[in-house]
């Protein structure tokens, strides 16, 4: 008897250990590129507005419209990829998006730049919930904490990376492009080239793996069709936006997420202006100067998370989060660019562990019932930060020559989110 239960346990261990070492790596790889295309437009700001005349208003619009096509088109594409499937969804996705981000190299104009950023958006739609679904296929519940955990490293990894990347890139010229056009292009490049290799990478699927044995397969088909057994049978019906809406509890997530959005894809888009003013510096010295901030962050959340998970108290731990991304933004309003840099760097360590933190409240509040669906929410309204911060940036420096009350504005929104995190419940809601 004890072989027997013995017997089907290791197989799907043994599958398991496969699966990740087959797909989590492609799936990281396909984050750090759409990272990289979605935020590459920050460090050939000047270059934009040299030559494409863009000011800082067009600039900061442009930004931003990026994040209404995702949201707009975010339903179809799920219900796209749903029907279908996975794996031709996801590379389907991912040329897309590299085709229209090599496209942004040739805009003229800002009417193309945005009609681009827009495109982007749409095409990048349904990236992150396709690669949930197609881990719904692959692994039992119990591994895709995990595996969630380790793809959305590839967000980190990339925010190191792009800076250099980037800066490399544009000392560069291809096809007779300028090297601004060239990291464009080439970074959108990468996208198709790893999408290519992805349809021939990955398996619909675990039945057409031929790297794992018939044996694996059964284990694995088996253990995750008895989940979908049990979720079915307990499934209820999925609450419509606005009954959710009706929660108090739920208005404060998407508002204390909305807020650490807001400051995250400020100096995303931002940080690089910045820097510029630090000195008469080099495209490629620009991009080692924007990753030290992100690799600052990548150690803060490390910190944070450790000592949430051994002193519990969890409010506590991300309004202490958003109070230092609040006191970085705010100092770095009150001296030169230097000293900006330094009081952005401090606060990243703030405001990136604020949003790692912020999930498992959230998680823990919700029934499990509603927890997709809501998840789902907050995110999507929380992303909007990404449209309203560069395009509030950009009109304000085009008014007042200055950044500062934009900084202003994020020191306030972190602040309000800090206090608002008290007022949250943690225990799970029926």
């Amino acid at each position: 008897m004890a072989e027997f239960v013995e017997g089907p346990s290791l197989h799907l261990g043994a599958a398991v250990a496969k699966v990740k070492r087959r797909i989590l790596p492609v799936f990281i790889l396909m984050f750090i590129v759409n990272y990289l295309d979605r935020v590459n437009i920050g460090f050939i700001r000047q270059h934009l507005s040299s030559d494409l005349g863009l000011d800082s208003a067009a600039y900061g619009l442009g930004a931003g419209l990026f994040f209404i096509g995702y949201a707009l088109f975010e339903v179809p594409s799920n219900m796209l990829l749903e029907k279908l499937g996975a794996r031709l969804w996801l590379t389907r996705i991912t040329i897309t998006w590299g085709v229209v981000a090599s496209l942004m190299a040739f805009a003229r104009n800002e009417n193309e730049f945005y009609f681009l950023r827009f495109a982007l958006g749409a095409a990048e739609a349904g990236f992150f919930p396709g690669v949930i679904y197609y881990f719904t296929r692959w692994l039992p519940a119990a591994e895709r904490g995990k595996a969630i955990a380790l793809f959305l490293s590839g967000s980190a990894i990339a925010s190191i990376l792009s800076g250099p990347l980037s800066g490399a890139l544009m000392q560069t010229s291809v096809l007779g492009l300028k090297g601004w056009q060239s990291m464009l292009f080439i970074e959108g490049l990468f996208s198709v080239v790893i999408g290519v290799g992805a349809w021939f990478w990955l398996d619909s699927l675990p039945r057409d793996a031929r790297w794992l044995s018939a044996e694996e397969k059964q284990a694995l088909e088996e253990t995750i069709d008895a989940e979908q057994r049990e979720r079915e049978a307990n499934q209820t019906a999925r609450p419509g936006i606005f009954r959710l809406l009706r929660d108090p509890q739920i208005i404060l997530f998407c508002v204390i997420y909305f807020a650490i959005q807001l400051t995250i894809y400020a100096a995303t888009f931002w940080l690089p202006s910045i820097i510029r003013k630090m000195g008469d510096l080099s495209d490629l010295q620009v991009g080692f100067l924007n990753s030290i901030p992100w690799t600052i962050s990548i150690l803060g959340m490390y910190l944070a998370a450790a000592g949430a998970a051994r002193w519990k108290w969890p409010q506590l731990w991300v309004a202490g989060a958003l109070v230092i991304a609040a006191t970085g933004m705010f100092l770095s309003t009150t001296g030169g660019p230097v000293f900006a840099f330094i009081a952005i760097c401090f606060a990243a360590l703030g405001f990136k562990s604020a949003s790692s933190l912020f999930w498992p409240i959230a998680q823990g509040y919700l029934d499990v019932r509603i927890a997709a669906a809501v998840i789902a929410l907050i995110n999507s309204l929380g992303n909007l930060g990404g449209f309203v911060a560069p395009t509030v940036f950009g009109h304000l420096e085009k008014a007042t020559g200055s950044v500062q009350y934009g900084l202003y504005g994020l020191a306030f929104a972190s602040v309000l989110a800090a206090g608002l995190v008290f007022f949250v419940r943690t225990k799970p809601r029926t």
